[in-house]
């Protein structure tokens, strides 16, 4: 099995640039599917989605509309579905 690419914490979900919070879609013990916008955030006057890598549920939101988040920050926490 590969490793995964990215560097966040298992489950969790960060700013890919530094942007703005601009609408937060999700609450916390709310079940997702698989490419779900989860967060959209506005960088250099353009809207990236965040959207869940898997079906799951939310455990932790940590950003708020409005908010400034930096590169890395972390944004959500998901908890994925079991599926064995």
């Amino acid at each position: 099995a590969e490793a995964d690419a990215s560097h966040s914490h298992q489950g969790g979900l960060s700013a890919p640039m530094n942007g703005s919070i601009v609408r937060v879609l999700v609450t916390p013990g709310q079940a997702v599917e698989a490419g779900a916008q989860l967060v959209v955030l506005e960088a250099m006057k353009m809207e990236h989605s965040i959207r869940a890598p898997q079906a799951g549920t939310v455990k932790a939101v940590y950003c708020q509309e409005g908010e400034m988040v930096s590169e890395g920050a972390a944004l959500v926490e998901l908890e994925a579905s079991a599926q064995n």
